[in-house]
């Protein structure tokens, strides 16, 4: 009974997009907003994010909908396209809320567009579960409304200064680690947590470069790391920044035992069409992953979330999607529970929210952030992504030196 309850709530989620009254409530549905980068920018992540979404509504509404005070509804989700820019996101967030009577909102695609769209949301009251704002300075303004089910940004290379610690060969204070990370809020919280954690391991920073939000080259940067010969770079700065270390490292015949970064999907770094194996043994971060253990009742493992994807769109899901799809899921989840479409009651039983899912388990800190999920490191060989840190979860052996 409780699983078709859930069922119930699900479906009616994913139909709640195009509704428009203050209740949230027309023809049976209840609406959803999401300002989301199918443009510019971040529009590759973007349209992953949208695909998260639609799928999570989709399976939502085929396992019954959300049942509410004995009745159930289908989720429907209104989109605009914020074009990559927080002054857009915001600004759709209040045409979301005031022009479509949205009553709950998923999160936009980077921690800068959430950023700019949280002060909205809180002011209005509106709950909204987000996906892909991984910044820990979200998560210290205060909002009571703002939920996210992934972890937070300063944990995510937090394992590569660990495995470097553990590979080098040699004492900490000889170990030596470049930063070439994108001054955006997001990157900008990854820069402070390596940099926490290469503190705490007593390492040394001989290159700690700012790389421009408009990244198209990153030639200075890579020249000082040939020159300098670092055991461990770390690079953030989305999609592009993946993309450009591997290819002009390999145009500058620079050399690293140890290469870490974001992005590495939204990058494709993966496709031998585009990359061959110029990213070989490169570590990256990620949210999740389809080889690890967790399950939860409306896609089963990750493994058949995986599957179910791969058939609708045609690729293997980046976590970007998995992330945004489990944002569906608990926020039926909670609508369920609230048994209401009273806005402070699901923003209620978001914050009580302890769900497993096929991403892995859902608890919120008060701040709003995902405490029960850890960061997992994948090494990228010949196309295909293997889990190698933590230890926990590991399905292969990291390879270091990186050939």
């Amino acid at each position: 009974m409780k699983n078709y309850k859930f069922g119930v709530m699900m479906k009616s989620l994913l139909l709640a997009g195009l509704i428009a009254s203050p209740a949230v409530v027309i023809a049976d549905t209840i609406k959803l907003g999401a300002a989301v980068s199918l443009s510019g920018k971040y529009s590759t992540a973007g349209n992953h994010t949208q695909k998260g979404y639609d799928l999570g509504v989709k399976y939502v509404n085929s396992m019954g909908g959300v049942a509410v005070n004995g009745k159930t509804y289908d989720l429907e989700i209104v989109y605009y396209d914020d074009e990559s820019t927080p002054a857009r996101g915001a600004s759709l967030a209040e045409r979301l809320i005031l022009r479509d009577k949205v009553s709950f909102m998923l999160g936009p695609y980077s921690s800068g567009l959430t950023k700019a769209i949280a002060p909205v949301t809180e002011k209005h009251g509106v709950p909204m579960v987000e996906a892909n704002g991984a910044s820990r300075s979200l998560f210290n303004q205060g909002y009571k409304y703002m939920f996210a089910v992934l972890s937070t940004s300063e944990q995510y290379l937090q394992e590569a200064v660990n495995q470097i610690a553990l590979k080098a060969g040699k004492p900490a204070s000889e170990i030596t680690v470049a930063l070439a990370i994108e001054n955006d809020p997001f990157s900008q919280d990854i820069r402070a947590g390596v940099l926490d954690d290469v503190n705490r391991h007593g390492m040394k920073v001989v290159i700690d470069d700012k790389l421009p939000r408009d990244l198209s080259d990153m030639t200075s940067t890579l020249v000082k790391v040939k020159a300098l010969k670092p055991d461990l770079l770390v690079v953030s700065g989305h999609s592009k920044g993946a993309a450009l270390s591997v290819r002009q490292m390999n145009d500058l015949g620079a050399s690293v035992n140890m290469l870490a970064m974001t992005h590495c999907e939204s990058a494709k770094l993966h496709d031998k069409e585009k990359f061959g194996n110029l990213a070989d043994h490169a570590l990256c971060a990620a949210q999740w992953s389809p080889s690890v253990s967790s399950e939860g009742a409306v896609f089963g493992t990750a493994g058949n979330y995986s599957s179910i994807f791969n058939d609708t769109y045609g690729y293997v899901p980046p976590y970007q999607a998995a992330e945004s799809t489990a944002a569906v899921i608990v926020m039926a989840d909670a609508i369920t529970r609230a048994n209401s479409l009273d806005k402070d009651a699901v923003r209620d039983a978001l914050a009580a929210t302890d769900l497993s899912t096929f991403y892995g388990q859902v608890r919120f800190s008060e701040a709003g952030n995902n405490i029960a999920k850890p960061m997992i490191l994948r090494q990228l060989i010949d196309g295909k992504y293997y889990v190698v840190a933590p230890a926990n979860v590991a399905e292969a052996e990291l390879v270091y030196p990186r050939p």
